[in-house]
C-alpha cells in the first residue's frame, strides 16, 4: 500500500509538469477539437456506454468452443459472450504479432505505418496520437488499463519513471506488465513506475517434450523480488475487477473504458492448480481454460456492480497461437480451427482472430456476421457510438463496424472493402501473400524466393478454401496484378488510405 501511495503521488507529479508543458507546446489546433468534444459531451456522460475491451494473448481462433465444436478446451465464459452478443467470423488482427496487433488496436492504424520493432527501447505510439484511450477520454470517459502493454516505454531505467506508455497516452491509469511474461525483465507498474523494479535474477526456463517457445517458457533476466510468474494472470484479473468495483462506487454517472489484456494464454503456460487437467489439449488448454474462467471474474464483476447492462463488451485475442502440426496429433486439438499456420503467419491461423461483442439492447443476441473487420476499425466504431471527432482519414486505417453491431448493414455490402496485413492484402474473397510464407513461428523467418517454375507468391479465393491449400495465383493472373498494384501502392504511402 506504501508502494501504491508513493508511486501515485510521484506519477501524478509528473503528469502535472507534462500537462503544463504540453499546453505550450501542443499547436491549438491539435488541442482544441478533443477539447471542444469534451465540453459538448461532458453534460450527458449517463448517455454513453460503458466499454469494456479484452484482448487475450496468443488464443487460437479455434480455442473457443462457439468457434470450434471440436475444441478441446472448456471455455464457457467466452461461449456465453456469443450467446449474448454477435460472434464475427471473418475479424482479424493488423499484425500476427503481440506489439504489432496491440499498435493498431490502440491507434486504428496498420502497424506498417510504423517501426514496431522499436517497442523493447521506446514507445511505438507518439506523444500526441490519437488512441482510443485518447479518444474516450475526451468524451467524459474514464479510461483505465490492466495488462500487458507491449508498446514500448521510453527507458532510462527500471527504477526510474517509465515515460510513453498507458498513461502518457491517454489511460487516467494503468497496472499491468511491460510485456509478455516470457520477456524479461520482469515486474509490475503502476502508472508509469515499477512497482518494485527488477532487481533480483530468473533463470531461463523450458519444459521438456515440448517445442522451446512452448509449455512453462520463459527467457532469463531480471525480476521484482518476491515476483512469481505463475501469479500474474490473477492478479491482473483482481485489479481489472477492482476497477469495475471502484468506478461503480465513485463515479457511475461517468462512463467507464476498460482495457484488460492478460497475460495468457500466452507461454509460459501457468495454470493454477485447480485448473490443471480441466482440458484435454495439455498445459495450453488448461491455462486457455484459466484465462476463460478470469475473464468469467470480470464479466461477472460488470453483472454484480450493475454496469453489464449498460457496457459494451469487446472480447478478441492479439494474433495466433504457438500451436504445431505435431501438437494438433499429439492432443487431437486444432487450435486455429482448420485454417493455415499460427502466431508469426501471413497464413489465416496468425491473424483470424474469435471476436464478440455483447451490447445489451443494442446486439441482437446469438447472432454472427461474416463481414470482414479489422482491430484498427475500433477507433472509428468507438467514435461512432460515443459520437466522437476522429482524427482525418491520413491519420487512421479505420472503418466502423457500428452498423453490423446495431444489425443495419446487409451481410451482402462489405463496411471494409480491404485489408492489408505485413506484405499480403485481402479483397473480397481474393487473398494474395507476397512470396512464400517461412512454414512456422520461429523457424527460418524471411519469405522464400520461389523456383522458377512457381508463382511469385500465393493467391487464395477464401470463400472456397479458407484453409488456403490452394494456391491460385498461376492462373488467375489478372487478380494478381490487381492485387500486387493495390499492396504496392499502400506500402509505397507515407500517409494511410492514400
Amino acid at each position: 500500500m506504501k508502494n501504491d501511495i508513493k508511486h501515485q503521488a510521484r506519477s501524478g507529479w509528473r503528469r502535472f509538469v507534462m500537462m503544463a508543458m504540453l499546453v505550450h507546446a501542443v499547436p491549438t489546433a491539435l488541442v482544441l477539437p478533443s477539447l471542444a468534444a469534451h465540453g459538448a459531451e461532458a453534460a450527458k456522460p449517463a448517455s454513453k456506454p460503458n466499454v469494456l475491451i479484452i484482448l487475450a494473448d496468443d488464443m487460437g481462433y479455434g480455442d473457443p468452443g462457439c468457434y470450434n465444436p471440436h475444441s478441446k478446451i472448456a471455455t464457457p465464459n467466452i461461449d456465453r459472450l456469443a450467446r449474448e452478443g454477435i460472434r464475427f467470423t471473418d475479424a482479424h488482427a493488423p499484425g500476427p504479432l503481440c506489439h504489432a496487433s496491440r499498435y493498431g488496436l490502440m491507434t486504428g492504424r496498420y502497424p506498417l505505418r510504423t517501426d514496431v520493432s522499436k517497442w523493447a527501447k521506446r514507445p511505438l505510439i507518439e506523444a500526441g496520437q490519437v488512441t482510443i484511450a485518447s479518444l474516450l477520454k475526451s468524451q467524459g470517459y474514464r479510461a483505465a488499463m490492466v495488462g500487458k502493454w507491449h508498446l514500448g516505454f521510453q527507458q532510462n531505467g527500471y527504477d526510474k519513471v517509465l515515460a510513453g506508455g498507458p498513461v502518457d497516452r491517454g489511460f487516467n491509469s494503468f497496472f499491468g506488465f511491460r510485456a509478455s511474461t516470457d520477456i524479461p525483465p520482469y515486474f509490475y507498474l503502476r502508472g508509469d513506475l515499477a512497482l518494485t523494479p527488477p532487481t533480483s535474477e530468473i533463470a531461463e526456463h523450458h519444459t521438456e517434450g515440448l517445442a522451446r517457445i512452448q509449455g512453462e517458457f520463459w527467457l532469463g533476466g531480471g525480476i521484482a523480488p518476491g515476483l512469481e510468474l505463475k501469479d500474474v494472470l490473477p492478479r491482473l484479473t483482481d485489479e481489472a475487477i477492482a476497477v469495475i468495483r471502484d468506478h461503480a462506487k465513485s463515479s457511475a454517472a461517468k462512463p467507464l473504458m476498460l482495457y484488460f489484456a492478460p497475460t495468457g494464454p500466452h507461454t509460459p503456460w501457468l495454470p493454477s492448480p485447480e485448473f490443471q487437467g480441466r482440458s484435454k489439449a495439455g498445459m495450453y488448454g488448461d491455462f486457455a481454460t484459466m484465462v476463460d474462467a478470469m475473464i468469467g471474474r470480470v464479466l461477472q464483476a460488470l453483472k454484480d456492480t450493475k454496469l453489464a447492462d449498460n457496457t459494451l463488451v469487446i472480447f478478441t485475442s492479439d494474433n495466433g497461437p504457438v500451436w504445431y502440426p505435431e501438437d494438433v496429433k499429439r492432443t487431437g486439438h486444432d487450435s486455429v480451427g482448420g485454417l493455415r499456420g499460427m502466431k508469426n503467419s501471413l497464413w489465416e491461423g496468425g491473424h483470424r482472430m474469435p471476436f464478440i461483442s455483447r451490447w445489451p439492447g443494442k446486439v441482437k443476441p446469438g447472432s454472427t456476421s461474416a463481414q470482414l473487420i479489422c482491430f484498427t476499425d475500433l477507433m472509428a466504431t468507438l467514435a461512432e457510438v460515443t459520437q466522437a471527432r476522429l482524427p482525418s482519414e491520413a491519420d487512421h486505417d479505420s472503418i466502423s463496424f457500428l452498423p453490423i453491431l446495431l444489425g443495419t448493414q446487409p451481410e451482402n455490402k462489405p463496411v471494409r472493402e480491404s485489408l492489408i496485413i505485413g506484405k499480403s492484402i485481402r479483397s473480397g474473397p481474393w487473398k494474395w501473400i507476397e512470396g512464400r510464407e517461412p512454414e512456422f513461428f520461429m523457424r527460418p523467418g524471411s519469405p522464400i524466393v520461389p523456383a522458377l517454375n512457381e508463382p511469385p507468391g500465393q493467391l487464395y479465393n477464401l470463400n472456397e478454401d479458407p484453409g488456403e491449400t490452394n494456391n491460385l495465383a498461376a492462373g488467375k493472373g489478372e487478380i494478381v496484378i490487381r492485387l500486387q498494384s493495390e499492396l504496392a501502392r499502400i506500402l509505397a504511402a507515407t500517409s494511410p488510405r492514400p
